[in-house]
C-alpha cells in the first residue's frame, strides 16, 4: 500500500522561498509521475508543477515558471517544490500527487505567503 507522506514549511513573507516534499511510502516501485497541485480559498484546485521519471519532462503552470522548481529524486522516491519569490496569490493549499501504476493523492499543506 502507498501512502503519500507530504513536508515543508508553511508560511513566509512575500518574496521568500519554501520546500515542500513529498514521498511515496511504502512503495518497491519507482515514482512515474509525481506534482503539486493547489487551491486557494474560494477557487478551483490548479495545476501547478509535474516532472516524470528521470526528469524527462518537467511541466509548469505559467505563473510560476521561473520562480518554482520540481525535482525527483529517483532513488528515493521523494519529490521536491522549490519555492522562490513567493508572492500573495501563491498562498493556498498545496496537494502532492503521484503516479505508482495508478494515482496517490497527499493529505495536502497550507501554504501562506504574507506581507
Amino acid at each position: 500500500q502507498v501512502h503519500v507522506v507530504e513536508s515543508g514549511e508553511t508560511s513566509v513573507q512575500a518574496g521568500g522561498s519554501l520546500k515542500l516534499s513529498c514521498t511515496a511510502s511504502g512503495s518497491s516501485s519507482p515514482i512515474e509521475t509525481l506534482g503539486w497541485y493547489r487551491q486557494a480559498p474560494g477557487k478551483e484546485r490548479e495545476f501547478v508543477a509535474d516532472i516524470t521519471k528521470g526528469a524527462e519532462f518537467i511541466g509548469y503552470k505559467d505563473s510560476v515558471k521561473g520562480r518554482f522548481t520540481i525535482s525527483l529524486d529517483d532513488a528515493e522516491n521523494t519529490g521536491y517544490l522549490q519555492m522562490d519569490n513567493l508572492k500573495i496569490e501563491d498562498t493556498g493549499a498545496y496537494f502532492c500527487f503521484l503516479f505508482i501504476n495508478r494515482t496517490y493523492w497527499g493529505q495536502g499543506t497550507q501554504v501562506t505567503v504574507s506581507l
